[in-house]
C-alpha cells in the first residue's frame, strides 16, 4: 500500500496510510531505488510504497518511492550534500520580514531561484507588517510583483493579511520555509491554533531568529474565518535557514532562473561567455542602465553565480 511522509529522523519516519493509520517506518534494505546523494533520502510531502509488519502493526516498511512530482532542495554546506526539505508542492511560501530579523531580499531571491529550478511556484509572505515597512523594503516588494511574484502582506500577531493568504492557499500543499526568526511558527499558529508550534524571541545580540523548528513536518491545517468559514490545506513546516545554498544547477544556468534577466541573457551578442560585468554593448548591462533589472538583483544575481563557482567538484 502507499503512505504519505509526514516527517523523519534517524532513518525512521512517520507515514499515514491511505487508511489514516500513522506507522513508524524504516527503509527496508537501508537504500532506495534511484535515490542517491542526498543528505536525507525522504522528505515531508513524499509518497511512498509501504509493507505492515505483521507482528507490530504500528509499524512498517518503506520498499519505494513514488516518483516525486516535485522537490525542494539547497546545498547543505556542514555535510556536503543536497538536503530535499519538501516534496510535491503546489506552492512553496517563502515568509520574510520588513524588520526584527531585518529583511534580507538576497535571500528570498535565492528560493525564487531554486524553486523555479523545479518549477514550483512561490508567494513571498511578508510578515510582521506590524512593525511598518519601510520606502526601501516597499520597492523591492514591488520589484517582485512587476517580474510575476506573488507576494501577500501578514500578521500573525493581530491577524491582519490572514484570510487573504488562506484565500491562496486554500486546498493546497505548501512549504513553509524563511529565515530563523521570520515567525514561521508564529504565523502557522495563527492560521491554526490548534497547532501550538513552539515559538522563540528573536537573539536581540545578533538580531536573528533562533532556531525552534528542527525538522520537517507534514500538516494538515485548517483556517477558521471570522463568519465561520472553514478552508483547508496541507503545511509542511521546515527548520530556520540562516545562509540560503543553491544546488542542482550550474554557474551559468542561474541567470536563467531571473525572468528579468532571461531575455536579455539569450540576446547578449556575448553569449554564455559574456560576464555581464564589463562587456561594452552586454544585454543585461544595458538592462540594468534603463532600470529593467533592479541593481540589488543584478547583485543577487552575481553573488549566486560567484558562489556557484567557488565550489570544487568534490564539494558539489
Amino acid at each position: 500500500m502507499q503512505g504519505l511522509v509526514l516527517s523523519g529522523a534517524n532513518n525512521f519516519f512517520a507515514v499515514k496510510t491511505e487508511g489514516s493509520d500513522v506507522l513508524r517506518c524504516s527503509i527496508k534494505g537501508k537504500k532506495l531505488k534511484d535515490i542517491q546523494g542526498y543528505y536525507n533520502p525522504l522528505a515531508p510531502g513524499d509518497m511512498v510504497e509501504i509493507e505492515r509488519d505483521m507482528l507490530r502493526p504500528d509499524q512498517g516498511q518503506i520498499t519505494a518511492l513514488v516518483p516525486r512530482r516535485n522537490g525542494f532542495v539547497r546545498w547543505n554546506q556542514k555535510t556536503r550534500r543536497p538536503q530535499l526539505l519538501a516534496a510535491n508542492l503546489d506552492v512553496l511560501l517563502c515568509v520574510t520580514t520588513p524588520a526584527n530579523p531585518p529583511f534580507r531580499p538576497r535571500f528570498t531571491d535565492r528560493v525564487l531561484v531554486q524553486a523555479a529550478a523545479e518549477s514550483i511556484p512561490v508567494l513571498i509572505v511578508l510578515n510582521k507588517i506590524d512593525l511598518g515597512v519601510s520606502e526601501q523594503v516597499r520597492e523591492r516588494i514591488q520589484d517582485w510583483q512587476r517580474i510575476g511574484v506573488q507576494v501577500c502582506e501578514v500578521s500573525a500577531q493581530t491577524g491582519e493579511g490572514l484570510e487573504q493568504l488562506v484565500q491562496l492557499i486554500a486546498g493546497k500543499t505548501c512549504a513553509v520555509t524563511g529565515q530563523s526568526g521570520v515567525g514561521k511558527s508564529s504565523l502557522l499558529n495563527s492560521l491554526d491554533p490548534e497547532l501550538t508550534l513552539k515559538t522563540a524571541d528573536i537573539s536581540f545580540k545578533y538580531d536573528r531568529g533562533i532556531h525552534t523548528t528542527t525538522q520537517g513536518l507534514f500538516l494538515p491545517m485548517c483556517f477558521t474565518a471570522q463568519d465561520g468559514t472553514k478552508t483547508s490545506f496541507n503545511i509542511i513546516d521546515t527548520p530556520g535557514i540562516r545562509h540560503f545554498a543553491l544546488w542542482g544547477m550550474k554557474p551559468d544556468e542561474v541567470i536563467f532562473y531571473f525572468p528579468e534577466m532571461e531575455a536579455a541573457a539569450v540576446q547578449c551578442a556575448f553569449g554564455l561567455s559574456c560576464s555581464h560585468i564589463h562587456e561594452q554593448g552586454c544585454r543585461i548591462l544595458e538592462a540594468c542602465e534603463a532600470g529593467l533589472i533592479h541593481p540589488d538583483r543584478y547583485e543577487s544575481w552575481r553573488s549566486m553565480r560567484d558562489e556557484l563557482e567557488a565550489l570544487t567538484a568534490d564539494e558539489y
